[in-house]
């Protein structure tokens, strides 16, 4: 493989934005894809307000992703996969604040009994948690009762099996602070082309107590319509104690046309005390494959947190 010539090839994928997740190189078992985003958007909202700032925030960022492949026999192959973002993230809007954040890294090993791999990557539970994905904008603020349910996970061990319509998964990080690991496991059934269900646990160290997190989900399609439902209940550390925490997730999309309607209620409670109480409406419109714009909006529910109001437009390579 020539670095003149694969460099030559990702820069013209970068720029043409012709199609997504292009290919830039395949050759004798070996290929390389690059994908991204490009996101337009901004906040309005009196929780941007101060002394300093207005009520309106830009939050643009630009994502890009590199996934390889290659295969060593019939039934083994190593791959890796690179996504970093560049966010706005200025007060001023001169670019001197712009953040890169690597996203995700991770390199592994896939056999006829499943993907082995290591590096910065979701959680088994992101499968679980991620039916009520339905937004561009303020979906799947409640899901995550522990750190160890999150995505984008640093030093995680990860295994993932599909066994025809059942995917499992497992996962153990093994953090670089000391007590504080986490193992995760989860199932996702479909048991029609309509119905997913999906079960998920994870356990994790707190110092020298111990926190941990059920999750159950499903997620329904019907022709232009699509629900999605999550609910988890665990055990946290707040205060020093260990709590009990619950949280749901309940989300409906419909489709006609190019335009989308979506609607998602999100709620956690900690020690019985409300942490995410909120219901959220957006539009979508998609011209085609890769450009889109939306707006959504925000319906606080907590006394101490502000409505928002969140519009971008995306283009997708």
């Amino acid at each position: 493989m020539k670095k003149a010539v694969l460099t030559t090839a990702i820069l013209t994928a970068l720029v043409s934005g012709s199609s997504i997740a292009a290919t830039v190189y395949d050759s004798k078992g070996t290929t390389l894809k690059v994908g991204g985003r490009a996101e337009a958007r901004f906040n309005l909202s009196d929780q941007n307000e101060s002394t300093k700032n207005s009520r309106f925030k830009d939050k643009s960022r630009a994502r890009v992703n590199l996934v390889g492949k290659t295969a060593l026999s019939d039934d083994l192959y190593g791959f890796g996969k690179y996504e970093a973002e560049l966010d706005n993230s200025s007060s001023k809007g001169d670019g001197d604040g712009d953040n890169l954040t690597n996203r995700y890294f991770y390199a592994g090993m896939g056999t006829s009994i499943g993907e082995f791999s290591y590096g910065k990557q979701d959680s088994a539970q992101v499968q679980v948690t991620n039916f009520t994905d339905l937004m561009n904008t303020f979906d799947e603020e409640a899901a995550d009762l522990i750190g160890g349910n999150k995505d984008k996970r640093d030093n995680n061990f990860v295994y993932s099996g599909q066994f025809d319509a059942l995917s499992l998964q497992a996962n153990y990080i093994a953090s670089d602070e000391k007590d504080n690991d986490s193992f995760g496991i989860s199932a996702v059934y479909g048991f029609t082309d309509s119905l997913t269900v999906g079960l998920g646990y994870v356990t994790q160290d707190s110092g020298s107590n111990s926190e941990d997190q059920f999750n159950i989900g499903g997620q329904f399609k019907l022709d232009a319509l699509t629900l999605g439902a999550l609910y988890g209940t665990g055990t946290v550390v707040s205060g020093g104690k260990e709590v009990d925490a619950d949280d749901y997730e309940l989300g409906a999309k419909y489709k006609f046309g190019k335009t989308s309607l979506i609607a998602v209620y999100n709620f956690k409670e900690v020690d019985n005390k409300d942490q995410v109480d909120h219901l959220a409406l957006e539009v979508e419109h998609k011209f085609n494959g890769n450009l889109r714009v939306y707006t959504g909006y925000k319906f606080e529910q907590l006394t101490k947190k502000d409505d928002q109001l969140q519009a971008g437009i995306r283009y997708d390579f």
